[in-house]
């Protein structure tokens, strides 16, 4: 009986914490917003631009991506474009130089300390009033770097994200997961932003202001904990949709898994260190953003086993649980057959995205337990 009442309370507690933590959150900021909107005071501003580019052995791509740059609609007087090479071991160094006639600007780390260290370094380098990173494998639209710039008359305002746009030319089933998750976070990002701040960056595409960037520590997912960093200072990040760039998906799980196990490892740290923002007491509407956006996503994978296991408890006296039981399992064999499928080279646009769903959820699983044995990420492989 009392395993039996214990069953229970697990199967509808985390059922309650997976509808807030997907459904519940989403609604609750589209009516945060609708009520209370922060609107972005806008105006004409066209301020001196440094454009730092990441980069460790990224010579497939960075050709194209300062081509990209040094094309984009802004004055060339007031952009500087500076790519921070990380002890890069194949040519990006050289074709940084190729291009130094036209104002690129190399820095090459004295020592690898991974990406954030690099953009620190740069930061210091960097002349412009706007400091705007971005990475070796993503494309601007020429507009991009104008349309971020007048949210900055703002005075409130401290960091402006733009929008990335995911593109698979080869419609992988993981691209295509990818694509359905990331259309969710746009729909969060665009409610956050009228709330008061976004809680992160795409890292591809997000300006600061040169006078409040913090130096941030090696091991930080610095995208994410930007925002942060202007919460703090009593600024906002908010969203520009109409600054785009693109950028190619991972078409191949493992390497997306990798991926998002690096960038929630580092989140789990960024969290840690900046727990006290967690407190809405202490942060306002912000923490609560944090708590839903961030820490309920990534404690999914437990609220989907708590789940499981209290309906393998309960199935058996009553058709309701049965019934629940037996859709996790359908739910379960879903990404399983894909990965299956996608072994002998055959896709299904049916089932890329349960695949990518329990991708994610694997990848929370293992970036939490490396956080809890104390495992942190400071340099970084190009995956894609």
């Amino acid at each position: 009986m009392i395993l039996r009442l214990a069953a229970e309370v697990i199967f509808w507690l985390s059922v309650a914490a997976l509808f807030y933590t997907y459904a519940g959150y989403p609604l609750l900021l589209a009516l945060v917003s609708s009520l209370r909107p922060q609107k972005v005071r806008r105006g004409e501003f066209t301020p001196t631009v440094s454009v730092i580019i990441t980069a460790y052995n990224e010579e497939r791509d960075l050709a194209a991506k300062l081509e990209n740059t040094l094309a984009l609609d802004y004055p060339r007087e007031l952009l500087e474009t500076i790519v921070a090479s990380d002890c890069s071991t194949d040519r990006t160094d050289e074709i940084v130089r190729e291009f130094a006639g036209r104002g690129v600007r190399l820095h090459r780390q004295s020592e690898r300390l991974g990406k954030t260290a690099a953009q620190n370094a740069a930061v210091e380098l960097a002349r412009g009033e706007i400091i705007l990173f971005s990475d070796a494998t993503s494309l601007y639209q020429p507009n991009a770097v104008r349309a971020m710039m007048p949210s900055f008359v703002d005075s409130s305002v401290g960091c402006v994200a733009g929008r990335l746009e995911y593109v698979d030319g080869s419609d992988s089933d993981v691209g295509r997961g990818a694509r359905s998750y990331w259309s969710y976070e746009t729909f969060l990002k665009r409610h956050e932003s009228r709330v008061g701040s976004l809680i992160g960056a795409s890292g591809c595409l997000y300006a600061v202001r040169r006078s409040a960037y913090v130096p941030l520590y090696h091991e930080a997912c610095s995208d994410f904990i930007i925002a942060t960093k202007m919460v703090e200072q009593s600024l906002r990040a908010v969203y520009e949709p109409n600054a785009v760039c693109t950028e190619q998906t991972n078409r191949q799980s493992d390497k997306e898994l990798k991926m998002r196990v690096r960038i929630i490892a580092q989140t789990f740290t960024d969290l840690w260190r900046h727990r006290a923002m967690l407190n809405p007491l202490h942060s306002g509407f912000y923490g609560v953003q944090l708590l839903s956006h961030k820490v309920m996503r990534y404690l999914v994978p437990f609220f989907l086993m708590g789940l499981f296991v209290a309906s393998a408890v309960l199935a058996p006296g009553s058709l309701v649980y049965r019934l629940a039981f037996a859709a996790q399992a359908a739910g379960y064999a879903c990404p399983a057959l894909a990965w299956a499928l996608d072994r002998v080279g055959i896709r299904s646009r049916l089932l890329a995205f349960p695949q990518y769903f329990m991708l994610t959820n694997l990848a929370s699983l293992i970036a939490c337990y490396q956080f809890l044995r104390g495992e942190r990420y400071a340099r970084w492989e190009p995956i894609r």
